[in-house]
């Protein structure tokens, strides 16, 4: 008769030692299952995921091709690439640039001791030229700061020109650039942008100076290969001219249309 005695003194024991393991589940609350109550989504949001996934494809297609073409090693950073082959690729579907699958790339967020421009040959994937270039004086001292679309006021112009015809002036062969993006460049002409050579530009300048000479806002390059690069990309060509500037904004920038545009003329990204 003492068995069960033993037995429930056991139970009530081992009741107190589990009760604390289990006592936070006791306490969780009830959790109604919401598979069946999910809201469908609007067609905004649908939309707003469609363009995001056309966004990462983009950008998935774009850093393929930054791999392959060893812009990293070349000192091309991407995030500045991939803006400027969306721009190309928009100014591709406005017919604003030749069939010339030639880019030009300025980045001015780099010091001007560092070669700054690059000239990509796109369907080749080929790095033509990576070499110094000279920002205005009324930028800044070696890092270019402050830009502007105003008549002389020596300043660099940032975002999307196209390369236009040349001539020859006091620097030599020249080039002229007409800027795409209102308020920030599209007064270069008035104000005569062009692409010239200079002396200014080159590592022997940065040796004596501790930087770049500097110019009256016109992309000035090594006179040493001017002319070679004025020749790769005159007649219509992309150029695009970066910098660490929260106030641009271009249409240009359109990574969507632009992956559309990008797709109609290459059929094989779309299986990416």
């Amino acid at each position: 008769m003492r068995k069960p005695v033993l037995s429930r003194r056991r139970s009530k024991k081992m009741t107190r030692k589990l009760l604390p393991l289990f006592a936070p589940l006791v306490m969780l609350p009830v959790v109604t299952p919401m598979t069946n109550i999910s809201a469908k989504p609007t067609s905004k949001q649908l939309q707003e995921r469609i363009s995001d996934y056309k966004i990462m494809h983009f950008n998935q297609v774009a850093y393929s091709l930054y791999q392959q073409m060893g812009l990293q090693q070349q000192g091309l950073r991407f995030d500045v690439f991939d803006k400027a082959l969306a721009g190309f690729y928009n100014m591709r579907r406005d017919g604003v640039v030749s069939e010339k699958p030639v880019i030009t790339i300025v980045d001015f967020s780099k010091s001007s001791v560092q070669k700054r421009l690059w000239v990509l040959d796109l369907e080749n994937k080929e790095v033509l030229y990576n070499t110094y270039v000279a920002h205005g004086r009324g930028s800044g001292e070696d890092y270019a700061e402050n830009f502007s679309n105003q008549n002389e006021s020596y300043m660099s112009s940032i975002g999307f020109y196209v390369t236009n015809a040349t001539y020859t002036g006091k620097h030599g062969l020249s080039l002229r650039l007409d800027g795409m993006d209102e308020g920030f460049n599209s007064n270069a002409r008035d104000r005569c942008i062009v692409m010239h050579g200079a002396e200014y530009a080159s590592p022997e300048f940065i040796k004596q100076a501790g930087r770049l000479g500097r110019s009256l806002g016109c992309p000035a390059i090594p006179m040493e290969h001017h002319e070679e690069i004025i020749n790769a990309v005159q007649g219509g060509t992309a150029l695009y001219v970066h910098a660490a500037n929260d106030a641009y904004t271009s249409h240009y920038l359109d990574h969507v249309s632009a992956l559309s545009e990008l797709v109609k003329e290459n059929k094989t990204v779309a299986a990416i």
